[in-house]
């Protein structure tokens, strides 16, 4: 028997219009920003993707970009920076040659100090010759160094000095030492024979008490043993003695001299007589007569190529 209610094959009124109801009415949950940007449409999420990439901070520049280094410094090295003047100068140590630019404003002391760079030779060890001795507290400009110049350094290294036999030292001391007991040398026959003879008429001037640089022309009127008159030539791009008579011109190298003596000229101190040893012996010694006294040291630094101690 059938139910009371609708007849077979229709629908009960309301069915699905609450199955509806029910779908419809479930509470809204709220909406997150993501959804929020969905929801208001793609454009609007593209403008604000837009807005806030063009807030973001440039990307910083890598350490090694060369627009970055050139920011931090425009340092100059040690050789001299722009606006300086440099000079070509071929540096003479050991027989061996260096090419080198150098501040022409740059002192002696200065130039020691690049000499040491290149070739390791302390600067309290070097000679330093341009036309003689190249003084310290002056700079190249004012001793008229050109460029091209060649730059004389004589001197020995720590191991050198180190390597040096003592023994044979000790017996040049003794051997001097003997020798200042003998009677001075300006009284020895063979040299009273030069001397007494007066000075030269064209001798140079002398300065008793001071020292300095070899002069830039030859040393003359001076007498040798024969009382002939000779000049000597410091030719030291060279390194060699030119000593020049009338006759003829020897020309030494000075590693070939083994020693160089001097002594006052007793009456005459602002003058002295000197020799250069030529071979093993005295016999080999090769005298000059009337040298003024401000160039003895001077001849002795650029001769033996080592500092001197009286």
């Amino acid at each position: 028997m059938a139910a009371a209610g609708a007849p077979d094959g229709m629908e009960e009124p309301g069915m699905d219009t609450e199955a509806e109801t029910v779908t419809t009415e479930t509470p809204a949950r709220p909406l997150n920003c993501v959804e929020a940007e969905v929801a208001a449409g793609a454009a609007a999420a593209e403008d604000s993707c837009a807005a806030r990439g063009s807030l973001q901070p440039a990307p910083a520049q890598p350490p090694g970009d060369p627009a970055a280094q050139a920011s931090v410094s425009n340092g100059e090295d040690a050789g001299g920076g722009a606006g300086q003047e440099l000079v070509d100068l071929k540096i003479i140590w050991n027989k061996t040659k260096h090419d080198v630019k150098f501040p022409l404003d740059s002192t002696g002391s200065e130039l020691k100090q690049k000499i040491h760079s290149i070739t390791g030779l302390p600067p309290a060890m070097q000679k330093v010759m341009y036309k003689g001795l190249v003084p310290e507290d002056k700079t190249l400009r004012e001793i008229k160094v050109t460029s091209g110049a060649k730059i004389m350094v004589v001197g020995s290294t720590i191991n050198d000095v180190l390597a040096v036999n003592t023994p044979k030292d000790a017996a040049q001391q003794d051997a001097k030492a003997e020798e200042n007991k003998k009677e001075p040398l300006c009284r020895q026959k063979q040299h009273r024979k030069v001397l007494d003879k007066g000075k030269p008429e064209d001798v140079m001037p002398s300065v008793k008490g001071a020292q300095e640089r070899l002069p830039t022309v030859p040393l003359s009127g001076m007498y040798n043993k024969s009382g002939g008159k000779v000049r000597l030539t410091f030719k030291l791009e060279q390194d060699q003695l030119w000593i020049g008579t009338k006759e003829r011109t020897e020309k030494l190298p000075m590693g070939s001299i083994k020693n160089v003596v001097s002594e006052p000229i007793e009456g005459h101190e602002d003058y002295h007589m000197m020799a250069f040893q030529l071979g093993p012996t005295e016999a080999s010694y090769y005298w000059v007569y009337w040298v003024p006294t401000q160039y003895v040291d001077a001849i002795k630094d650029t001769v033996l190529g080592k500092w001197q101690y009286f």
